[in-house]
Parts: C-alpha cells; sequence; structure tokens
C-alpha cells in the first residue's frame, strides 16, 4: 500500500516537470540560450526522479 502512495508521487513529479519544465523550453520568448539551459535543467531533473524511481521499484 505504501509504495502505490510513492508511485502516485513520482508520477505526479513526472507530470510537473513536463508540464512547468517543459512549457518554458517550448513556449519561452527569451534567448536560445536561456531555452538551453532551462532544457538542461529540465533533463537533469527528469534523471534524478528517474533513478529514483529505478531505486524503489529495485527495493
Amino acid at each position: 500500500m505504501k509504495k502505490w502512495i510513492i508511485y502516485l508521487i513520482l508520477i505526479l513529479l513526472y507530470i510537473l516537470i513536463t508540464f512547468f519544465g517543459l512549457g518554458p523550453v517550448l513556449l519561452a520568448d527569451g534567448s536560445m540560450n536561456e531555452r538551453i539551459i532551462t532544457l538542461l535543467i529540465v533533463i537533469g531533473l527528469y534523471a534524478v526522479v528517474t533513478v529514483v524511481f529505478r531505486k524503489i521499484i529495485d527495493k
């Protein structure tokens, strides 16, 4: 039962990262450098959440 709550939290994190992270990358009116920096941060966040998710699944 407790694992489902953790799964739900991590899935919500993916959704929030996608909504608030990729939105500014695709729709921002800033410079290309600003978009690339934001994209790298978003990719890093995806990587961290994925590593945590995989560690929880492997337990």
